[in-house]
Order: C-alpha cells, then structure tokens, then sequence
C-alpha cells in the first residue's frame, strides 16, 4: 500500500474516532473502499463509513442475517449461487418469474443483505480483499406483470451502491427480456 494511502487511512480512522466509533474490527481494503468512493476525502469517507455502520446495525444487528428471518424470500426459490465464474467471482442467478412484490418490506430488504452476504462469501471465504465483485444474472424467461417489482429493484441496486460500497457487479446479464405477458388474475 502507497504511504499517501496509509497516511489517509489514519487520518479517517482518526476521524471515525472523532464520531464516537470504532474501525477496529474492519480492516485496510474495508475503509480504503469508502476512501475511494469519496475520492480520498477521509472527512467524507469517514462520514459514509459511519453511516454505513449505523444502517448495518440497524437492519443486521447480529452483524449477519439468519434464514429464520427471511422465511418467505428464501421458500420462494428464485436465486441460486452457481460458484465462481473463470475469473473468480461468483455467479447469481436470479429466476424473475418466481419473484413478487412482498408484503413485508423489512423482510425483503434483509433477504437482500443475506442474498449480497452470502454471494460475496462464498468467493472471499474469509479473506478481506476490499473490492469484491459478483456476477448477476437475471433471467427474465415467464416474468408476467405480477412479477414486477420497481421497489425490489431499486432497493437492491441502493444496497449494492451505497450499503455495498464499490462492490459492484461485474457484469449484468439478462435473460429473455423480450416481452412482459399479462396473466389471468386468478
């Protein structure tokens, strides 16, 4: 790591300090992450980072979120890890047609930690890199109006680029996006 790098580090783990909170259990590639976001500004970043610990205590206060929490997000069966691509990162699926707008938001919005969670998890295997990435593919083969759902997605494209600073995807594929179809409401 570049000295001028080590130098803003300190500096932001000063500042994190400074409002009353800890970087102690989060390393160099974690903080250097909310470094880059904010163009090296530690008082920015430092900001960021602070807020990024409250939202994650708040919606994860055990630092991680359990199956028994997102029950119906996980009986519906739509997202599938398929291991690592050649490159390494790993591959998502995630099925359209199996997904509907849930009635219970919070529990979508920690099925959506538990979904990034576990991705970024399963390449990393406990090893901090500090710029994970995945690859997520949608597939939108059978997705009827029923399956839309414009809240889902901008909460999880929020997660991935505010909650997951710098984790972007890789790449986005999309899968059979040709046509909607509208089904019988039954």
């Amino acid at each position: 790591m570049e000295k001028s790098h080590e130098l803003e580090l300190t500096q932001m783990r000063k500042s994190v300090e400074k409002i009353g909170f800890s970087t102690e259990k989060y390393g160099d590639p974690t903080l250097m992450r909310f470094l880059i976001a904010r163009s090296m500004d530690t008082d920015k970043a430092s900001k960021m980072f602070v807020q990024w610990l409250k939202w994650r205590s708040s919606l994860v206060p055990n630092g991680f979120v359990v199956e028994s929490e997102v029950p119906d997000q996980l009986e519906a069966r739509k997202i599938f890890l398929q291991g690592l691509s050649k490159t390494g990162y790993p591959v998502m699926i995630v099925q359209a047609c199996k997904h509907y707008p849930p009635k219970d938001r919070l529990q979508f919005k920690k099925f959506v930690v538990y979904l990034l969670d576990k991705t970024i998890a399963s390449a990393v295997k406990g090893r901090e890199i500090g710029n994970e990435k995945l690859v997520g593919v949608l597939d939108f083969q059978n997705i009827t109006y029923r399956n839309v759902d414009a809240r889902g997605l901008i909460t999880g494209f929020q997660f991935l680029q505010v909650m997951y600073v710098l984790r972007n995807m890789l790449k986005r594929t999309l899968f059979h996006v040709s046509y909607i179809r509208e089904t019988e409401r039954g």
